[in-house]
């Protein structure tokens, strides 16, 4: 018998719950939350007993007492930008993120995770948390002075990914350089260089290829001509975040139906979909001139590496950079699993939060603030 841990991540629309014995999932769960229950509350950290209760609830479905697990793991939201890792989570990390003016429940994993570890004695984690930050400074200087890039990607499942690929080719994720595509909703690709994320495109805030709902890089002028010409801000946001892409230009998001419409002859959703295939290559491509050629392993993952269409196309150009390793869907339940697992057997250090970013823009003389600092 191995470790067990219990994993949650809590959505917008739902809470993910999963029980880990070692590797093996004991279940996984992802309970929807009804609009009209959500409806009642009026900020996302007011949900938080409703949220716990639900865990509880999954647990005694299931026949698992709180005081069976291990450790506890979870999607951390809000916990501002660190180095990847593993943080434990104490009254700090909850006190930060519970007032970071941040409203979304994912805020709510870590104080959800400190609540059963302080009622049973057990260890509470933050694994490769979303707002982690490894950027080299050259990776974060645009032409556009006083706006830089940041680090918002899927480093949960893209530091998993990048250390199955390891393990897969005999090497470790610090001792090794690989690039990984997430392609999902949103899609980020990420330089991971000896163990840390130095480049990546910027999943929230537009940058990077083309996504099933996400718009992208784009031409700058263009944009502000629509922002001058009547489109709304949150017209704006929303092409950028939500209905932009495959969604935007297809109607829909979902590969699979599109797939078959190419399958039936249609050349403008074939034209389209290669077209956000073809930006993946490009990225990865350029990322490899980051590691100056020297590429272990590529790395495709999240749900649009499920079509061979899409691996097949960018394997075909970036496959002479180095072996592409598939790992489709997503990983996150497991990688936080994996991460808890690190830190109780002590092969990955445990670090304490301190609440201070790791990048507080840059200071040196003549630098340019930060737009959004």
């Amino acid at each position: 018998m191995g470790h067990k841990i219990l994993t949650l991540s809590p959505g917008s629309t739902s809470t993910k719950v999963a029980v880990f014995d070692g590797t093996e999932a004991l279940f996984r769960l992802n309970v929807t939350h009804p609009a009209e229950e959500i409806a009642a509350f009026d900020n996302a950290a007011d949900q938080f007993e409703y949220r716990r209760q639900t865990i509880l609830d999954a647990l005694a479905e299931q026949g698992i007492a709180l005081e069976d697990i291990d450790a506890f793991s979870g999607y951390c939201g809000a916990m501002g930008p660190t180095v990847g890792g593993i943080f434990a989570i104490d009254d700090t990390v909850c006190d930060h993120v519970m007032n970071a003016g941040v409203n979304h429940p994912a805020i709510l994993g870590a104080p959800l995770l400190h609540a059963f570890a302080q009622a049973t004695g057990k260890p509470a984690y933050a694994v490769n948390q979303p707002d982690t930050d490894e950027l080299v400074d050259v990776a974060r200087i645009t032409g556009f002075p006083g706006v830089y890039r940041k680090s918002h990607v899927h480093c949960l499942n893209q530091k998993e990914c990048a250390i199955r690929c390891a393990a897969e080719l005999g090497l470790t994720y610090e001792g090794g350089s690989f690039i990984v595509a997430h392609v999902g909703g949103g899609l980020s690709v990420a330089c991971h260089d000896h163990g840390r994320m130095v480049d990546t495109n910027d999943v929230l805030e537009g940058s990077g290829p083309f996504a099933p709902n996400r718009s992208g890089d784009a031409p700058l002028k263009p944009v502000v001509k629509l922002a001058y010409s009547g489109a709304t801000k949150k017209e704006l946001d929303g092409v950028i975040g939500k209905t932009g892409g495959l969604l935007g230009l297809l109607g829909t998001d979902d590969a699979r139906q599109i797939t078959a419409r190419i399958e039936a002859g249609d050349a403008w959703a074939e034209v389209v979909y290669d077209a956000m295939a073809y930006q993946v290559a490009k990225a990865i491509g350029a990322f490899a001139a980051v590691l100056a050629g020297k590429v272990d392993g590529i790395v495709l993952t999240g749900g649009v590496s499920h079509d061979p269409r899409f691996v097949s196309y960018v394997t075909e150009r970036v496959g002479w950079i180095a072996p592409v390793k598939v790992y489709a869907g997503d990983f996150e339940m497991d990688a936080l699993a994996a991460g808890a697992i690190r830190a109780l057997e002590g092969t990955e250090p445990v670090m304490t939060y301190t609440g201070e970013p790791n990048w507080k823009g840059f200071t040196m003389d003549g630098a340019i603030a930060d737009v959004e600092g």
